[in-house]
């Protein structure tokens, strides 16, 4: 028969290792709930991996500039892939622990390749998908890190769309509720100094302008048909008659006007738009006039 003194002593050492225990080792946490540990930037830079897609394409443009119009006429080609704003910048890797680039490094990967290597396989997925030939994405912020597609795709393929950039700040003012008119100045002028620089530097890009689409949607989707390597067909100005998903918000317009299914005339900007002038020099370099 066992002493109860004995048996209480046995417990009363065990709670005190436990409590021992938990004073020198912290309670663990799953890997999940561990913080990211970043390498020094510029440690090291991994090759290029091999890409299913060699040649996507990207529009380049600021917001509210046409981009979702141009999409749905791409689409409506039978060899050409244009789906919704997939917005690849904002799709990330997740390295958790402080020994994973270690093991990425040992694969001759970092960071950026592994991000490089899923947005490639995110386009290759949807191409494969559609059983077309091309890829297009357009979403706008893109535009923001086009350097980076670069570096991601050397042979990616730009078509450069242009908007009168007095005439993107009264579509934003017009589109939100309560807008702050500061504010859509300065993002106008962000994505205006980003795209220009891409029209500058991307030797071989396709410029077009949303006015020359809206005015003459033949010869510009002619144009644009002659850059991919495609023949022009005449469903492309029906994009009404084809299925290109749905129209809603952080995917691209959705505004009666795109959604009505017929090309439209471009609204001009207002006059009595207030610019920065640096907008009015862009406007004017990009062939606009402005008072």
């Amino acid at each position: 028969m066992r002493d109860p003194r004995i048996s209480a002593i046995r417990k009363g050492l065990k709670r005190r290792g436990r409590l021992m225990a938990q004073a020198v080792s912290p309670p663990r946490r799953s890997l999940d709930a561990m913080p990211a540990q970043r390498t020094p930037k510029g440690a090291y830079v991994a090759p290029p991996a091999p890409r299913l897609v060699d040649s996507p394409v990207f529009v380049l443009s600021s917001v509210r500039s046409g981009s979702t119009l141009l999409r749905v006429l791409l689409n409506s080609h039978s060899r050409i892939r244009a789906p919704h704003e997939m917005h690849l910048r904002t799709l990330h890797v997740h390295l958790a622990r402080d020994f994973t680039a270690d093991a990425m490094k040992a694969l001759d990967l970092d960071k950026d390749e592994l991000e490089h290597v899923l947005w490639d396989r995110v386009l290759h997925l949807e191409l494969t998908r559609s059983g077309k030939e091309i890829i297009v994405d357009k979403t706008p912020p893109n535009t923001l890190i086009w350097p980076r597609l670069q570096r991601c795709w050397p042979d990616a393929r730009y078509i450069v769309l242009l908007r009168h950039p007095g005439a993107v700040v009264t579509s934003l003012t017009n589109r939100r509720a309560e807008p702050d008119h500061e504010q859509i100045r300065r993002e106008v002028l962000d994505y205006s100094e980003k795209l220009d620089d891409a029209r500058q530097k991307l030797t071989g890009a396709h410029v077009i302008t949303y006015e020359e689409l809206t005015a003459d949607p033949e010869a510009v989707t002619r144009g644009l048909c002659d850059y991919l390597k495609v023949p022009w067909e005449p469903g492309m100005l029906e994009y009404g008659k084809k299925d290109h998903g749905t129209f809603r918000p952080q995917l691209g317009d959705w505004s009666e006007t795109i959604k009505s299914g017929r090309i439209q005339s471009a609204r001009p900007a207002d006059p009595q738009a207030e610019l920065p002038p640096r907008l009015v020099e862009l406007a004017r370099e990009w062939g606009y006039p402005v008072d």
